[in-house]
């Protein structure tokens, strides 16, 4: 408990700085320029990825409900035609 606290005071006192604030953000900023077209090619694999999910969940979804269907009919055809 008590180093939990010195940890969290310590890591307020740290960023509640507003220079550590800014050097962060620079830092952010400048990573972020320099890997700008790694990071948009990660995003666009990542969305393409999510668009072949969907579309794999569609047809499986489409799938189930179609043999929900056929045995749907099955149960029905065979008590119609049985009696």
């Amino acid at each position: 408990m008590a180093t939990t606290a010195a940890g969290r005071g310590l890591l307020r006192t740290v960023f509640g700085n507003p220079w550590v604030a800014l050097a962060i953000g620079a830092a952010a900023g400048y990573l972020g320029y320099k890997y700008r077209k790694e990071i948009a090619a990660a995003v666009m694999n990542a969305s393409e990825m999510g668009k072949d999910f969907v579309l794999q969940q569609k047809e499986s979804l489409s799938d189930i409900a179609a043999e929900a269907r056929e045995a749907a009919e099955e149960q029905g055809g065979g008590n119609g035609q049985g009696e």
